[in-house]
């Protein structure tokens, strides 16, 4: 039945004075977004082991909400998305795309792409010329063979097929990437240049398209030459008028500082009135909005805070109607037979060979090796929303009737999905293997238990941070190290680690790095958290005279591991600091969840060198006068340990307390065992130890700190039990006496410390001494610092069993086994 949407009403007076709710535009709206975003989430989940983008998934919920499944049932699509809303929630969704656009546009720098030269545009020329005459030859079969198909004009038809097939969709190209951490990689660098040509060549083609669809039966042939010459006209007002008047509304929102609102205010207006402009010309309002965004400039600070202020608003609400429109319009059913679906395949072939040859075989005319050449192809081939874009606007324009759209946009989400698979399977960038001659701080000691540690050479740190929060934590216990080294022979590397999103602004900021192990550059904002890191460590560095650098990790968090061994790897760092994913916050605590905690728990396994794991309690509200405790049980860890704070004794402002530990047990040994492990067990190495030997290194490096430390430390020896052990630890932590309680990781563990081993523990990757300090029901109030020093052999997860007085006994602990 008809419906005049005029007669629509926009909200309801409510189920009391009998209205449904459903029959309003408004309240059916909500309903409509709320199910819409409910549905792509839960598949983003669901894909999100897959490494997939965040657009499949809403490509696949709008599928799954139209014809092509649950809109099978006509109640469900009658009383959900009857055809009378479709105009409202296209409206809306529309505005979402406009504003998506521009910060499509936003994010191309025209300058950087200028300066990527000739290699990145002869790929992207060859990536668009193949698929596109491909998409022209693949037309022709389509008017043939698909009925009604023929019903469009000839040339707007053979370019809307030629666009579809050559476009490579530049926003979610940068989010797989980013994704893959390539995005900061040469390959990564090429790609995003050569997807950015074509970015910009397939808008102008689209352009053309749009202006050629336009040319009806009634109206005159010259319409559409009209179209194009009012298209590069408002191309050139950007250029000329409109770029300055932005360049200078840039200038004085910076200077304007939080004050410039009314100059963001006046740039979306600016948004608004480009996407008018087009419109008004014949051509989409989407490209007025794209060019504008492109007039931004990109420098400074002015353009981030446009990202953040729109991107979430606009990516997470208003894009996915978009995608739920798209999916509405999608009846999978309309590919019937065998024949349809030999066509899909058709498409999906041309679009990807002609992509994929195209790119590889100039990429390896341009002297890339063959490997990258086609990963590169493969990485071109993605499509997603800029690909449904045009498909839109085509179906719109009539020129795609239901079945090509429907091939289409399989067409699109297909190749777009084996993207990733493909690329891991084809590609893994080399990393630095860097072996300097440190890495741990207790050097000399493994060699010649006489040594003594040379303090002349260069000790470098790395320090990672999540943000302001641990900075004063960490600065004091920089503060503490830095007095035995001389201020010249002290390097210290900050590594901001930021999670890698989806959102515009997390990849820009990963694009200006231009690497991810560089400095900061144009941080996007002055009060943004991350520049407060950067400003905080500099202002330390000024004030002690010390060289620091600051740098940022921008990764996604399955892959952040990899960035923070490469820095350590390739900065030659003997110590790596990093901060506990809980944080106590007077008599809270703060749990930045388990990602965070797994990317402590990976760096652990992979880092080159020795690494502290900083468990603050307010380390950064003590004052300059600080007691540290260090407790030595015995083994590389705690050897380590020792060595840190027979360092952090020098310092004229610290004192520090060694409670040694010496127990006489039974011979206990852990061996691998077929028993599976819990994740709540503790993790050691079964790498073969000669015991008398581990003896020796114990008491050399004891020696070596007290004839170091000359009397400045106070020094106690005591004999007990594991039991004894573990309560004597926590009254020191529990005490209040030490702002910090030193302790070492315990992997290659001693008697006492095996002993320890069937303990349920709350964080295995602390150690049975560590973990005890740090859990939740210690009552301990000192922040603890756990050492594990480095270990060249790799390790492996695996169950143990310990044998005690050769009988043995299984228990449940993960083991690190040498491999």
């Amino acid at each position: 039945m008809a419906v005049n949407i005029t007669s629509i009403k926009t909200a309801s007076n409510g189920i009391w004075q009998h209205d449904n709710p459903l029959n309003f535009a408004f309240p059916l709206l909500i309903i409509q977004t709320t199910l819409i975003l409910l549905l792509s989430r839960v598949l983003s989940f669901l894909l999100k082991p897959l490494r997939q983008p965040k657009v499949i998934a809403e490509i696949i919920g709008g599928i799954l909400l139209g014809p092509s499944a649950l809109g099978r049932n006509s109640a469900y699509m009658n009383r959900l998305f009857p055809p009378w809303s479709t105009p409202i929630m296209e409206t809306v969704a529309s505005v979402g795309l406009l504003f998506f656009l521009f910060l499509v546009g936003l994010e191309l720098d025209i300058r950087s792409i200028r300066r990527t030269g000739r290699r990145a545009f002869s790929i992207a020329a060859a990536g668009i010329s193949l698929p596109f005459a491909g998409g022209v030859g693949v037309a022709f079969v389509l008017r043939n063979k698909v009925p009604g198909a023929d019903q469009a004009g000839y040339l707007p038809f053979l370019v809307f097929m030629g666009v579809a097939l050559s476009i490579t969709a530049f926003p979610v190209l940068a989010r797989i990437l980013a994704e893959l951490n390539l995005l900061t990689t040469p390959l990564g660098e090429t790609a995003l240049s050569a997807a950015a040509f074509n970015d910009v060549a397939a808008w102008v083609l689209l352009a053309l398209a749009v202006a050629l669809s336009g040319a009806g039966q009634h109206t005159s042939p010259l319409a559409s030459v009209w179209v194009l010459l009012s298209g590069l006209g408002f191309i050139a007002v950007q250029i000329w008028p409109v770029r300055p008047v932005m360049t200078w509304v840039a200038r004085r929102a910076e200077e304007e500082g939080v004050e410039s609102e009314a100059w963001i205010c006046l740039t979306l207006a600016g948004v608004l009135v480009s996407g008018f402009a087009t419109d008004f010309i014949g051509i989409h309002s989407i490209f007025g909005a794209f060019v504008f965004g492109l007039m931004v400039p990109k420098e400074g600070e002015f353009c981030g805070r446009l990202m953040e202020r729109i991107e979430d608003f606009v990516s997470g609400l208003l894009l996915p109607l978009y995608f739920a429109s798209s999916g509405l319009k999608t009846n999978v059913a309309a590919i019937k037979g065998a024949e349809a679906w030999g066509l899909l395949a058709l498409v999906v072939g041309t679009s990807s060979v002609g992509k994929i040859v195209g790119t590889s075989v100039v990429a390896v005319a341009c002297r890339m090796p063959v490997r990258e050449a086609i990963t590169l192809g493969v990485l071109m081939n993605t499509k997603g929303l800029v690909e449904l874009i045009v498909l839109n606007i085509g179906k719109e324009r009539k020129v795609l009737n239901d079945e090509i759209f429907a091939i289409m946009v399989l067409m699109a989400l297909l190749t777009t999905f084996i993207t990733t698979p493909t690329v891991l399977a084809l590609y893994k960038p080399a990393r630095s293997t860097n072996l300097p001659n440190q890495r741990k701080l207790q050097r000399s000691a493994a060699s010649s238990p006489s040594s003594v540690v040379d303090d002349s050479q260069e000790l470098r740190i790395l320090t990672c941070v999540h943000g302001p929060r641990d900075v004063p934590g960490l600065i004091n216990l920089i503060e503490t190290i830095r007095f035995a080294t001389p201020k010249s022979r002290l390097k210290l590397y900050i590594l901001h680690l930021v999670e890698l999103t989806e959102r515009s602004s997390s990849l820009t900021m990963a694009r200006r790095a231009r690497r991810n192990r560089l400095p900061f550059r144009n941080p996007l904002r002055r009060d943004s958290p991350r520049d407060q890191v950067a400003v905080a460590f500099e202002a330390y560095a000024q004030m002690g005279r010390l060289r620091v650098r600051p740098m940022t990790a921008v990764s996604a968090m399955l892959t952040m591991h990899e960035d923070v061994c490469a820095v350590a790897d390739e900065k030659c760092v003997s110590l790596l600091i990093l901060p506990f994913h809980k944080r106590w916050l007077g008599g809270e605590v703060e749990n930045l969840g388990h990602a965070w905690r797994a990317v402590n728990q990976r760096v652990l396994r992979n880092a080159p060198c020795s690494v502290a794991v900083l468990v603050d309690r307010g380390l950064g509200r003590a004052g300059s006068a600080r007691e540290i405790c260090v407790v030595f049980l015995g083994g590389p860890d705690d050897r380590e340990a020792l060595e840190l704070a027979g360092r952090m004794a020098e310092h004229p402002g610290v004192g520090v307390t060694a409670v040694s530990f010496v127990s006489e047990g039974p011979n206990i040994t852990l061996r691998p065992s077929e028993k599976k492990s819990s994740e709540e067990r503790y993790t050691f190495s079964t790498a073969v130890m000669d015991r008398e030997r581990e003896k020796e290194l114990d008491e050399a490096a004891v020696a070596a700190f007290r004839r170091r430390t000359d009397g400045a430390v106070k020094f106690e020896e005591r004999e007990t039990g594991a039991a004894g052990v573990l309560e004597t630890v926590l009254g020191i932590g529990r005490s209040g006496r030490y702002q910090v309680v030193v302790v070492g990781k315990g992997r290659f563990p001693s008697v006492t410390v095996a002993e320890l081993a069937g303990r349920v523990a709350e964080h295995p990757e602390l150690g049975p001494v560590g973990d005890a300090l740090t859990s939740s029901a210690s009552g301990v109030v000192s922040s603890v610092l756990v050492i594990q020093q480095h270990d060249v052999v790799h390790s492996e997860e695996t169950p143990v069993s310990m044998v005690l007085n050769g009988e043995a006994k299984v228990i449940d602990v993960k083991e690190e086994v040498s491999g």
